[in-house]
């Protein structure tokens, strides 16, 4: 069963896709696969060129999906 997040239209969530990791609408993309490509210095042009299928704002949604998952507060024990 598939669902899409409530604020980010692109990205889906299907335990049968990916094991359920959060993905581009509903393709085998997980967003973390998106932002490996990115850090490792690939560019969005080139992404897009590598996978036809990847739309510009798949990418933006990504990164903006990603950005809003790390405004969680983390404690540090030390």
């Amino acid at each position: 069963m598939q669902s899409q997040h409530y604020l980010f239209k692109r990205i889906t969530i299907d335990p049968a896709i990916c094991f359920g990791k959060p993905c581009i609408r509903g393709m085998r993309m997980p967003v973390a696969s998106i932002l490996d490509y990115l850090s490792s210095g690939m560019t969005a042009l080139q992404l897009l060129k590598e996978f036809p299928s990847l739309e510009p704002e798949d990418i933006s949604e990504a990164l903006a999906f990603s950005a809003s998952m790390m405004q969680d507060r983390f404690i540090v024990s030390c």
